[in-house]
């Protein structure tokens, strides 16, 4: 991912196209073929390596923190270089999953490892997971921690761009910007929202002085119904997974009104993706959620895979306050299933199931591991019925 960000750094300077088609190539393997769903690379831990296409496990995946914050560096040189949202796309997942799982809540312990299934048992020998502790205030390999820390801090430079034609805007959050366009006119863009637990964004738009240029809005891959709104009327065609262009004479004051659709979402895994056959994924907004096993019902069972989604069920958000400093929580039908065989290693026959209704819990992945130690997993089992 680093190296990755120096070659972009050279095309940045130089402008070879050499050089851009091979990173382009290196990015469309990585988006297609590599990227875990949170936005965290790493399948192998030996040599902290990729894996072959598709091979993405999830108890075992590498994960490092650092290689989720190269991902959304090096993404960040590609948008600028090319002006795909799709990079934007990756920053924000990365982001809001695969690197703000990095650091506790309180800011005081780190993830080493950010894995996509987890069992404190099973992992207590690992040399990142010491007694089972997935989450540790240091290492003897100490980049994590300060690269999160520089990380959060520098958060800021990756919400706008400037071009000769406009400015973009690529994250949504409470910000204010002040800074100049190619004219050198100031702008100033204020953004109020409660993203990313609710879809509103509002932004005023105010330049030193009336001007025409275009305001590029990104509209997430993940929004699959977005309105946007100037001055209280409907604008443009909003894109899932590309930048909307506004251009117009902006003055100042001027409101943009944007609703991204907030509805939680099942995700599938392409079926080359081993580890994911036969479950789900879900998704609200551009927060990947898991099931830690202290949040399920007291009758729930010890071993997650007797704990399944049902593939067809609505899925209700809820907003709590007082659970790991507020969160949007997700509740999806499930059950519990039995089997005849599950005692045995094999059987041979017909294999009697059995399932008993019950309503799965499930929290923002960033949040996982932030109090007794506990089973989770992002990919679920399900249930056809």
């Amino acid at each position: 991912m680093y190296a990755c960000c120096g070659e972009t750094d050279y095309y940045l300077e130089t402008g070879d196209p050499s050089y851009l088609k091979t990173l382009q190539a290196l990015s469309d393997d990585l988006v297609e073929h590599q990227l875990y769903v949170t936005g965290g690379v790493g399948a192998r831990s030996d040599g902290e390596a990729f894996g072959d296409a598709y091979e993405l496990p999830n108890a075992r995946a590498y994960g490092e923190s650092c290689a989720a914050i190269g991902n959304m560096m090096w993404n960040a040189r590609m948008l600028a270089g090319t002006g795909k949202a799709i990079h934007a796309d990756v920053i924000e997942r990365a982001l809001y999953n695969g690197i703000n799982s990095g650091m506790s809540l309180d800011g005081r312990t780190y993830c080493y490892r950010n894995p996509l299934a987890y069992d404190p048992v099973a992992d207590a020998g690992d040399r990142h997971t010491p007694g089972g502790q997935i989450r540790n205030p240091w290492y003897d390999t100490t980049c994590c921690p300060p690269n999160l820390e520089r990380t959060f801090a520098s958060l800021p430079a990756y919400f706008y761009s400037t071009a000769s034609d406009g400015i973009y805007v690529h994250l949504y959050d409470n910000s204010e910007l002040r800074w100049k366009l190619a004219s050198g006119n100031s702008i100033a863009i204020t953004q109020t929202t409660r993203y990313p637990w609710e879809g509103e964004i509002s932004m005023r738009i105010s330049p030193g002085q009336p001007e025409e240029f275009t305001l590029y809005a990104r509209i997430p891959g993940w929004s699959r119904r977005t309105t946007v709104k100037v001055n209280g009327k409907p604008e443009g065609r909003p894109v899932a997974g590309e930048y909307l262009a506004l251009r117009r004479t902006w003055a100042a004051n001027d409101l943009v009104q944007i609703s991204f659709d907030m509805e939680p979402q099942v995700v599938h895994a392409n079926p080359a993706v081993a580890d994911d056959t036969g479950r789900i994924a879900m998704q609200r907004g551009p927060i990947i959620y898991c099931m830690e096993q202290l949040d399920q019902a007291e009758q729930a069972p010890e071993q997650f895979p007797l704990l399944s989604a049902k593939l067809a069920g609505d899925t209700s958000s809820n907003y709590e306050a007082g659970l790991l400093e507020g969160v949007v929580t997700l509740e999806h039908p499930g059950a519990f299933e039995e089997t005849t065989s599950a005692s045995t290693l094999y059987s041979a026959g017909a294999v009697k199931k059995s399932a008993s209704s019950t309503s799965l819990k499930l929290i923002p992945y960033y949040a996982w591991a932030n109090r007794a130690p506990s089973s989770m997993q992002v990919w679920i089992p399900y249930i056809e019925s």
